[in-house]
């Protein structure tokens, strides 16, 4: 079973987020990262660049496949991790801790109340599992 953080909210296409004051810490769930396989690139917003909450902000991409990567929330993107861009594969490593994404300076923190819960996230995936 994949590894769920108590204190993150999660998105159904599986970023996490955590929240550090007005600034949204986003990264992709250890689900996201093992389904996917070996992370080979990372495409991230610049920082500066406005962000829709449910937009596509970024490319992550596997020896399996490309995904979009989501902003979870709408904000300005203050902060891009340049380590990761240069070393994917830390995502696979170190989901939760060493690979996060972005940060964001949110523009609407009540987004986040519209973000699951740990609990709720991992309900979301079991039901997930259940379909497969």
């Amino acid at each position: 079973m994949a590894e769920v953080r108590d204190g993150l909210r999660y998105t159904r296409t599986h970023e996490w987020v955590r929240i550090e004051g007005d600034v949204a810490v986003v990264g992709v769930t250890d689900f996201a990262q093992s389904e996917l396989g070996d992370i080979t690139y990372l495409e991230l917003p610049e920082p500066g660049t406005t962000v829709k909450q449910g937009d596509s902000m970024g490319v992550i991409e596997s020896v399996k496949a490309a995904s979009d990567i989501y902003a979870p929330v709408s904000g300005e993107v203050i902060e891009a991790n340049t380590a990761v861009v240069d070393s994917p594969e830390v995502v696979n490593k170190s989901p939760y801790d060493d690979a996060w994404l972005v940060k964001i300076k949110l523009s609407a923190p009540e987004e986040v109340d519209r973000l699951m819960d740990a609990e709720a996230y991992r309900k979301f995936l079991a039901e997930t599992a259940a379909m497969a």
